[in-house]
């Protein structure tokens, strides 16, 4: 079976602007661009699997 990450991102939109959130509870602000909010989505994601110490596990 898989296991989901912690960490599942998703956007939303309210009106005009885009709302990424994670799985976590993080939320990024509003943007008109959903495309920045994809890509803030996916920086968050892939620093919180980061190991702490900055060395791949």
């Amino acid at each position: 079976m898989h296991q989901q990450s912690p960490h599942h991102t998703t956007t939303t939109e309210r009106g005009s602007f885009a709302i990424a959130r994670c799985s976590c509870g993080w939320t990024g602000p509003a943007r008109r661009s959903r495309e920045k909010a994809r890509s803030e989505a996916a920086t968050h994601a892939a620093s919180a699997e980061a190991p702490e110490d900055g060395k791949p596990a």
